[in-house]
Order: structure tokens, then C-alpha cells, then sequence
């Protein structure tokens, strides 16, 4: 069975800084894109921004320059690393990833959600 395991959020004054991880775990054989995407209540939930295998990355308009993602394909972990936090960045942050799983076969998964506040 494959986990993601999310881990990073907070509370941070606007300008401030965070950076998120998430650890995929389980019997994997393979991992493509991995991606963050958020969600605040009564609305859709949001592309943050992705990554490939090979490193290429997609980013929202509303973070590009702020936020950076990188992952470690050796770690089967993925990081968000968010600065200039403004208060619109608040929202439940989700980490997903398309798993080849050993036995399952491939995969859409996802974590569990952490929590990101930007307020003063």
C-alpha cells in the first residue's frame, strides 16, 4: 500500500516563509509526477504547482516567483518551498502523487492535507 506523508505547514506572518515535504512510502516501483495542490472551504481545489520524474516543473500564476517545488527521487519525496507568504496563500495544502505500485499497478494518490496560515 502506498502513503504519502505530509509535513511542513504552520503559521507564518505574510512575507514569512514555509517549506513542505511529502514522503511517499510503500512498495513502489516507480514514481511519475508528484505536485501540490491546495484547497480552502467552499472551493475547488487548486493546482499549486508539479513536477516530473525529469525535474521539469508547472507552476500556478498566483505563486510563480514565490514558490519553488523540488523533489528527491532517491527519497520518493517532494517540497514546497513557499516565500513571500501572502494571506491568500492560506488554505489546506495536498500532496499527490502518480505511483506505480509493485502490486496495485498504477495509481493516483494523495496525502492527507496540511494546514497553511499566513495572517499578522
Amino acid at each position: 500500500q502506498v502513503q504519502l506523508v505530509e509535513s511542513g505547514g504552520g503559521l507564518v506572518q505574510p512575507g514569512g516563509s514555509l517549506r513542505l515535504s511529502c514522503a511517499a512510502s510503500g512498495s513502489i516501483f516507480a514514481i511519475s509526477a508528484m505536485g501540490w495542490y491546495r484547497q480552502v472551504p467552499g472551493k475547488q481545489r487548486e493546482l499549486v504547482a508539479t513536477t516530473t520524474s525529469g525535474g521539469s516543473t508547472t507552476y500556478a500564476d498566483s505563486v510563480k516567483g514565490r514558490f519553488t517545488i523540488s523533489r528527491d527521487n532517491a527519497k520518493s519525496t517532494v517540497y514546497l518551498q513557499m516565500n513571500s507568504l501572502k494571506p491568500e496563500d492560506t488554505a489546506v495544502y495536498y500532496c499527490n502523487a502518480g505511483v506505480l505500485a509493485i502490486a496495485d499497478g498504477f495509481g493516483d494518490y494523495w496525502g492527507q492535507g496540511t494546514q497553511v496560515t499566513v495572517s499578522s
